[in-house]
């Protein structure tokens, strides 16, 4: 199967499955599934719970091996590479906002944000220094040192999204990223994203049922059962 892709397109996903368990056990939670995601732009993959999406996310981000199909991402098929290749791959063009934050408790706002940059090598004052500039970008400059338990959700989120961007992924993944903010902070956060996903050498996806942000996508895929069933695509003024 042909695996070049043009310089627009960050993921190419064809035939995609993937199967949990064996047997009468098995679950097929990807049937098949088609998807492009274009650099410079954010992608939302939206449907009913149970439908995929965060599977979808998994494979794409290499957290999960796909059973069968193709995935490129960024030029790469991620499922060639040994687990250490791949984890260092994702340390170095991933960026990840879980839905459960994954925050480290014992950490400060500065030291989980510098978590990235520390596994990339980088000196603990420096990935400090970036990881302060990062809080700055959202909204966060005063509040470097206090510790998850000290902040409020909404804050803990940001803190999630400058943990993700401060090592300059070139694809951002993101489960759910306004579930825990109400509708000022949400649009704040998406802004970010926005401008984030603008670069024309990045690609942002975002997993949302929050249809108050639905206005921020450049495509929106809408899925069903494993697949994709339909695409929309928006022009953005």
């Amino acid at each position: 199967m042909e695996t070049t892709l043009s310089t627009r397109v960050a993921v190419s996903c064809r035939g995609v499955t993937k199967t949990f368990g064996e047997g009468e056990n098995a679950v097929q939670a990807l049937r098949g599934l088609d998807l492009e995601v274009l650099l410079g732009q954010m992608t939302m993959l939206v449907g009913p719970s149970g439908c995929g999406k965060t599977t979808l996310l998994s494979v794409i981000a290499g957290i999960l091996e796909r059973t069968a199909g193709e995935c490129i991402v960024l030029h790469e098929d991620t499922l060639r590479l040994s687990d250490r290749e791949r984890a260092a791959w994702r340390g170095r063009n991933v960026g990840f906002v879980f839905q459960a934050l994954n925050l480290v408790p014992t950490l400060t706002a500065a030291e989980n944000v510098a978590i990235p940059l520390l596994i990339l090598g980088l000196h603990y004052k420096t990935a400090l220094a970036r990881a302060g500039e990062m809080l700055e970008r959202v909204g966060l400059g005063s509040r470097t040192r206090s510790l998850p338990s000290q902040l409020s959700g909404g804050q803990q989120q940001r803190i999630a999204i400058a943990r993700a961007l401060v090592h300059e992924p070139r694809l951002l993944v993101c489960d759910e990223p306004t579930s825990a903010l109400d509708h000022e902070t949400g649009h704040k956060v998406m802004e970010l994203l926005q401008e984030v996903a603008s670069s024309e050498d990045r690609a942002l996806i975002v997993v949302t049922h929050d249809s108050r942000i639905f206005s921020f996508a450049d495509r929106i895929a809408h899925m069903d059962d494993g697949r994709v069933e339909r695409v929309e695509t928006f022009t953005k003024n």
